[in-house]
């Protein structure tokens, strides 16, 4: 078994995705690795941009399968002990997958780590957070707000009850275990379902600033705002309706008011 599955999933990214090939490429990790795309049915060429690349897997979904059902497509079709989330909107930086891996080696207990995630001017994302629920959600969005202390929080190794999926290292044998990711969620909050998953069997989750991975976020987002919008509350009820059943009506009637539902 090779150490470690690349999966990248990809819809309509195809700069973005050549962009983060190429970083993988300029610096591969010296440990034995394979790189997954999955195109969910991107009309702009993503597929065959990727596929020119060497030593590329290219999945051709069909259609838009979403993030978590892409995902889990491409983590099957790996062999790595390792696998490697990553989005196609991230520019990785020379030995950050290895430091990452020699972090899950360190403690058997650790199942996922996650790397400081940075925008193209070095300002650090809140790329983890406690676990989803209107009180924490409220939290992350004040700090999230404020770069001095994002950057702060960001500066400390930790143990989180997740890590950002934009860029998530997982062993294979523990994502296994809990069926991969859920498929419910087409798109947002399943890497945190994922890592709670996780932590419930007794895997530890660490965020570690010794690694910084680039992440471009927002671009998708800016290309269709109401799309990301609506496929962000549906994955939100979701959640909810899993985790925070309690909550839900009152959920329901707070997306209602604002013109959400």
């Amino acid at each position: 078994m090779i150490d470690l599955s690349i999966v990248i999933v990809s819809f309509n990214a195809r700069a973005d995705l050549e962009r983060c090939l190429a970083s993988l490429h300029a610096a591969p990790p010296a440990a034995r690795h394979e790189i997954v795309v999955v195109d969910n049915h991107s009309s702009d060429g993503s597929a065959d941009a990727a596929a020119a690349w060497p030593a590329v897997k290219v999945i051709p979904a069909g259609e838009n399968l979403g993030f978590a059902r892409a995902t889990n497509v491409g983590i099957r079709a790996g062999a790595g002990e390792n696998v490697l989330l990553l989005n196609s909107d991230t520019i990785v930086p020379a030995g950050a997958i290895d430091r990452l891996l020699a972090e899950l080696r360190r403690d058997p207990g650790v199942a996922v780590v996650g790397p400081r995630l940075v925008d193209a001017n070095g300002r650090a994302e809140l790329s983890y957070g406690r676990m989803i629920g209107p009180f924490n959600e409220l939290r992350q969005k004040i700090r999230s707000r404020r770069p001095a202390l994002v950057d702060r929080l960001t500066r400390r190794r930790h143990s989180p009850d997740w890590v950002s999926g934009a860029c998530l290292l997982v062993r294979r044998a523990e994502a296994e275990a809990v069926g991969l990711l859920d498929e419910r969620f087409f798109m947002y909050t399943e890497d945190v379902d994922f890592c709670a998953a996780i932590k419930a069997r007794g895997g530890r989750i660490v965020f570690t600033p010794d690694v910084e991975v680039v992440h471009l976020r927002g671009r998708s987002a800016a290309s269709a705002p109401a799309a990301t919008e609506a496929a962000y509350r549906r994955s939100q009820v979701a959640f909810y309706e899993k985790h925070r059943p309690g909550w839900v009506p009152l959920l329901k009637l707070y997306l209602k008011l604002r013109g959400h539902v």
